[in-house]
């Protein structure tokens, strides 16, 4: 009977080949119910197969558990067998995880733990126990428990330590960062995550240079992680040659993507030739040399040694993608050689994630054409992405299969941080009609799925307020910003929200609005030594120079906005930001007839405003320039800069007049907030889902701060998924 269930393994790996899963599933499930007697191994080995196919190639997650269920109570009765018992407990953890059943995960994960420790500790051992660890500490993450998933990732790195496997010790070092920087963040000293971050740091540069070579994935994961904390810490400068890093490692490997892919094309196209009859003697000897360079050039190809053996024996499960088309090996991004070749992240949402790096250090500092490439780039490929994930027109979050809930929830959510970035750069050009499509779409996607994107709703707010200001419409746009602030779980958010309504008040410009905008920015200011970052800082010093201006506190508003532009300039590197500070206080020095410094400052402004497109900046800086001109007598100057002016006015009317007259205009700026229905059928899913999707990155908000129109010339990937790395081959 071995030599039949040999037969139907074989036949059942043709098929699966072929992409015949429902003939290969068959195959496998003949023996199965089969009246013959098979020995109960031959079973176990068969079920096990079954579950691989289908969560490799299905969203069947349940009929997969109930095969690995069935060969766990075979298992039980046969007292060997370690290798199968352990693949048996991790594909078990796995479906258990994708229905969302915590609790029975970590049981069955407890149960593996302990079978570990009723072995002698070889390699192979320490490896599985690295496995069930890693998957237990995704699990506590889920349940919110980040103490113990730190406690259990500490383990997993002794047990790699043991083994002396520097690759896997920098994983869960990694993972641990991770835990502490995205999710643990307010619950511990800045002292204990940057620790953990210079343990990061010398763990990575341990590895010898040769070996890093081979580890792309661990170079994004740990690069990416040092860029999530120099943008927590406000330490703009520091991230860049992260970011720089990493930019320039996404391109060598798309460079050799397409070298590879010109490889395999050739190598085709000599086996077509290869397989004909007809071909000469001299030719075919030809042809078959010239293979053969081929398939060294491809053993030698540095993507390639990362890579597995593509037999049924062999090739590894990717419990995050169940349900997804199978993808080819150069669209995976391995954290290492085998057997940590898992991902954090598929290759495409990392690279989004870099494109979306390189927009939020790029937008402050004017680069829009750079940032509109990559807008338009990575959001190319995610809504691929989301297609490939049946996430079409008209799909709802309560559509989705369970299976495509956590994958769905990456992309969205960065999807939802490309359209943001898309605002502000629309915004900051009054490409008003561009901004309201984005804000419209970001609108649709978060009533389309709520519960995965909560926490782009005072994300939505905010724009919603930055919008309205932009438009004129301070009042609404005040709204927003107070909504965006009650509804924001995140400090930093609250604070930027309360300081841009300040703003807004202040735009109203009658006594009770600015009374309002004291009574925000007050309490906030004596608070502001308080707060871990400079962005908080510098747009509260904004706002309150612009109450203090209104007070006739000239003096103290110029001390209060030099000390802002300062912070703008030499930390936060915004240019926007540092524009408009410099307008107010060319204001404030012309209020204070410094004449001279008033010139030099608004010349200043006007370049960089003219640099950024930002036209309202311009016209605002051309007011104060004409009165100061009127100041000077310099009749010439004055009716140049204010037949400028008057030009810049009109095109920015006509804009506004554009953007007024739009569909989407009032549906922005109506005093409501979103009218979102949460569907209690989700609520399983949100267990799931919820802790990723509220990881608040701290990037920095999209549009800069928001200054008065010139009326007077008195602006998110994270959960740790820890199970999909370092596994073992199944």
């Amino acid at each position: 009977m071995e030599a039949v269930a040999e037969g139907l393994w074989g036949l059942a790996d043709y098929h699966e080949k072929k992409g015949e899963i429902g003939k290969a599933v068959k195959c496998l499930e003949a023996i199965c119910q089969s009246q013959a007697a098979f020995l109960p191994i031959v079973e176990v080995k068969t079920r096990l197969r079954i579950a691989t196919v289908l969560m490799r190639h299905s969203h069947n997650v349940n009929h997969a558990k109930a095969h690995l269920e069935r060969s766990q109570l075979l298992l039980n009765s046969i007292p060997s067998c370690f290798d199968l018992k352990c693949r048996a407990y991790s594909l078990l953890s796995q479906c258990y995880h994708l229905v969302g059943a915590i609790p029975p995960q970590k049981h069955i994960l407890h149960k593996a733990l302990h079978l570990i420790s009723t072995v002698p500790p070889d390699v192979s051992v320490m490896l599985w126990c690295c496995n069930f660890n890693s998957q237990l500490a995704n699990a506590l993450i889920i349940e919110g428990d980040y103490q113990n998933s730190i406690s259990i990732l500490e383990s997993a790195y002794a047990s790699a330590a043991q083994i002396c496997y520097p690759e896997l010790q920098m994983f869960f070092v990694a993972s641990i960062l991770h835990v502490r920087l995205l999710m643990q963040w307010d619950d511990q000293t800045s002292v204990e995550v940057e620790r953990a971050l210079q343990r990061c740091h010398h763990l990575w540069e341990a590895i010898p240079s040769d070996r890093r070579a081979h580890c792309l994935g661990l170079l994004f994961y740990n690069e990416l992680l040092h860029i999530f904390y120099r943008l927590r810490v406000s330490d703009y400068k520091n991230a860049v040659k992260h970011v720089d890093k990493l930019d320039a490692a996404m391109k060598q490997d798309s460079e050799n993507m397409n070298q590879l892919h010109q490889l395999n094309l050739e190598l085709n196209a000599l086996n077509q030739s290869l397989s004909r009859s007809d071909l000469p003697s001299r030719e075919r000897s030809a042809l078959s040399a010239r293979k053969a360079r081929l398939e060294r050039q491809l053993t030698d190809f540095p993507t390639t040694n990362t890579t597995t053996s593509t037999s049924a024996d062999n090739d590894f499960l990717e419990p995050t993608y169940f349900g997804n088309a199978k993808r080819a090996l150069q669209d995976r991004l391995f954290l290492a050689p085998p057997p940590i070749n898992g991902e954090w992240l598929p290759k495409s949402a990392v690279y989004a994630l870099v494109d979306l790096m390189v927009i939020i250090f790029g937008r402050p500092k004017g680069n829009f054409k750079e940032c509109d490439k990559r807008i338009q780039s990575g959001m190319h490929i995610i809504k691929e992405e989301l297609i490939k994930l049946g996430i079409t027109d008209g799909v709802r979050e309560v559509d989705l299969k369970h299976s495509a809930i956590w994958m769905a929830g990456v992309y969205l959510m960065l999807l939802m941080q490309f359209l943001e970035n898309k605002v502000a750069v629309e915004l900051t050009r009054s490409e008003f009609l561009e901004a309201q499509e984005a804000l419209v779409e970001m609108k649709n996607w978060f009533t389309r799925f709520p519960t995965i994107l909560q926490a782009c709703e005072s994300i939505i707010e905010m724009l919603r307020g930055q919008y309205a200001h932009s438009v004129g419409c301070y009042s609404e746009a005040a709204f927003h910003y107070v909504e965006a602030a009650k509804i924001s779980e995140s400090k930093s958010m609250k604070i930027m929200c309360q300081a841009y309504a300040a703003v807004s008040y202040f735009c109203i410009g009658d006594a009770e609005s600015s009374s309002q905008a004291l009574d925000i920015i007050g309490p906030i200011y004596r608070m502001k030594d308080s707060f871990v970052g400079v962005r908080e800082e510098a747009s509260i010093l904004f706002a309150y120079g612009l109450v203090l201006m209104k007070q006739q506190d000239l003096q103290e508003a110029r001390n209060r906005l030099a000390k802002g532009l300062q912070i703008a300039h030499v930390q936060m590197g915004n240019l926007q930001l540092v524009s408009q500070y410099l307008t107010i206080l060319g204001n404030l020095a012309l209020a204070l007839h410094d004449t001279g410094q008033a010139r030099e400052i608004l010349r200043s402004s006007l370049t960089l405003a003219k640099k950024l497109g930002d036209i309202p900046t311009q016209i605002w800086v051309l007011s104060v320039l004409t009165g100061l001109y009127q100041q000077l007598g310099e009749r010439g100057n004055e009716m140049e800069n204010d037949d400028y002016r008057r030009n810049k006015l009109d095109d920015l009317q006509k804009r506004l007049a554009d953007a007024r007259s739009s569909i989407h205009h009032i549906e922005l700026i109506d005093r409501e907030k979103l009218d979102i229905q949460q569907i209690s059928e989700l609520d399983m899913k949100r267990t799931m889902a919820g802790q990723s999707m509220r990881v608040d990155l701290d990037i920095p908000e999209s549009v800069g701060l928001s200054t008065p129109m010139p009326v007077r010339s008195s602006s998110r990937l994270a959960d740790l998924d820890a199970r999909r790395r370092g596994k073992r081959k199944v």
